[in-house]
């Protein structure tokens, strides 16, 4: 939910900037943008900070490849940035987020992967798991600052306006949905400190209901994280969002309103792997 540079997260033209802009909440010229795109008139309202709001079901890249004994000819052709690793995902969680990354930088994509899905869940939206995002994604001198920005955007009219409650709940007979779907990882440096990564990510958004005023839509962005190697894992340091690549869309079938909240609901999310 919100992209940045280290003291404000980056946006675009369709969140309220021109290209890369800087990302602010509301009311708050120098942090982060509540403006995460323009779903159409209702779906302005879906993000806050950056690219926030959601966790989906989407495509894990746990790829499991062969067993360390097998001979190198066997396995095909070495691992690309296109391609899978076959490294297994970390087994670890805390607040249910992949933790203790390995330090290197296949450590450091999955991490970013991770990470973009909390950062862009439904979860983030309810006070509680908010915090708890915080403490495990954000470097520690980040987390006292995020903690007031968060929840100064996700203010009890900001909810409202969603159509959800004081705790991030929507309505009887509605669900809200915020998942995102990390299609593929890329860094464009890195250090055993520190690492700038993106992340392609998908993912779907909005309220799914009969009277919904934001209805569950589609989006294609690309998350830039900013990592560093703090706490025997990687933290983000700061994080911006820029849209696409986005591809033509299908000719599929529009869900109705229960199809999609029965389908965010019977199917879990994954932990992602480079």
């Amino acid at each position: 939910m919100n992209p940045g540079d280290g003291q404000g997260y980056d946006t675009d033209e369709r969140y309220g900037g021109a290209g890369q802009t800087r990302t602010r909440l509301p009311g708050d010229d120098e942090a982060y943008d509540t403006t995460r795109r323009s779903m159409r008139p209702s779906r302005s309202l879906i993000t806050v900070v950056g690219v926030v709001v959601l966790l989906i079901a989407a495509i894990a890249f746990a790829n499991q490849g062969g067993s360390p004994d097998t001979p190198s000819d066997a396995r095909g052709p070495a691992p690309s940035e296109t391609a899978p690793t076959g490294t297994r995902p970390v087994d670890t969680t805390t607040s249910g987020i992949p933790t203790n990354h390995p330090r290197t930088k296949q450590g450091a994509e999955s991490a970013a992967a991770n990470y973009a899905v909390a950062l862009v869940s439904a979860e983030i939206i309810k006070p509680r798991q908010r915090t708890e995002i915080i403490d495990s994604v954000f470097v520690p001198e980040k987390k006292g600052e995020l903690r007031k920005k968060f929840d100064t955007a996700y203010s009890d009219r900001f909810l409202s306006n969603l159509g959800l409650d004081e705790n991030g709940e929507a309505a009887s007979g509605s669900t809200y949905v915020s998942r995102t779907a990390p299609v593929g990882t890329k860094a464009r440096s890195f250090s055993s400190d520190r690492a700038s990564l993106e992340v392609w990510c998908t993912g779907v958004y909005g309220t799914a209901g009969e009277d919904s005023r934001n209805p569950v839509t589609s989006d294609w962005f690309t998350l830039n994280l900013e990592l560093r190697w703090v706490e025997d894992d990687w933290k983000v340091e700061s994080f911006s969002q820029s849209p696409g690549p986005a591809p033509v869309n299908g000719d599929n079938r529009v869900s109705p309103a229960d199809e999609i909240a029965k389908a965010v609901e019977g199917y879990g999310g994954f932990t992602y792997a480079r």
